[in-house]
């Protein structure tokens, strides 16, 4: 029953999804597209506009294994995203390993909500920084904000809702390599400044 209202919810998130007209900020960071994978790292809360962008390859994300986790990943696999199930407290070793296996194989990129699943707000946890220097591959700060919506104000993660047919801001930090001895500490600063600018008017 969850997947099947995680589908219907999904089906109603690309028709939403599909009204939004999306500004693209930082995307001159991002360099020449390359063979490399790319790791995607964003903050809870942000997620909704950074499905308007539209991604370059196949990607992979990370989802637990509750009950929430599989009407997500059925909206997730609506949009276009491969699921991996998994989570930091079951699961979560094999889960990264599977995502790691992906990107190894088939070239995929990674999305990963960096500071969950519960927090708190904008601390970086290690999994995707794992998971990039595991494949090879670069972390790509992301971030977004909306013109016309709502914002959860007393929800730990601020979720942003866009209204349908208002413009949302998508916007990039330079790439980060993972294999730098700070790279959890760039990669926080990074993400803020990346949702800083997106919220530049």
């Amino acid at each position: 029953m969850r997947s099947l209202v995680g589908i219907l919810l999904g089906l109603i998130a690309r028709l939403w999804l599909a009204t939004l007209k999306v500004e693209l900020r930082g995307v001159d960071q991002l360099g020449q597209p390359g063979d490399r994978p790319w790791v995607l790292c964003f903050l809870h809360g942000t997620q909704f506009s950074l499905l308007a962008w539209r991604r370059r390859r196949r990607t992979v994300a990370l989802v637990s294994h509750s009950a929430d986790g599989t009407m997500q990943a059925s909206a997730l696999r609506c949009q276009g995203i491969d699921v991996v199930r998994g989570s930091s407290s079951r699961g979560g070793a094999r889960g990264l390993a599977a995502i790691i296996r992906e990107m190894r194989r088939h070239g995929a990129d990674a999305a990963f909500a960096v500071d969950g699943p519960r927090g708190p707000y904008g601390i970086v946890k290690e999994g995707a920084i794992a998971a990039a220097r595991a494949s090879g591959a670069l972390l790509v700060p992301m971030g977004s904000s909306v013109r016309r919506g709502w914002v959860a104000q007393r929800a730990w993660d601020r979720f942003a809702l866009p209204r349908p047919f208002s413009t949302v801001v998508v916007a990039f930090a330079a790439p980060i390599d993972p294999s730098a001895a700070d790279a959890r500490i760039r990669l926080e600063e990074a993400i803020c400044s990346a949702n800083a600018h997106s919220s530049v008017r």
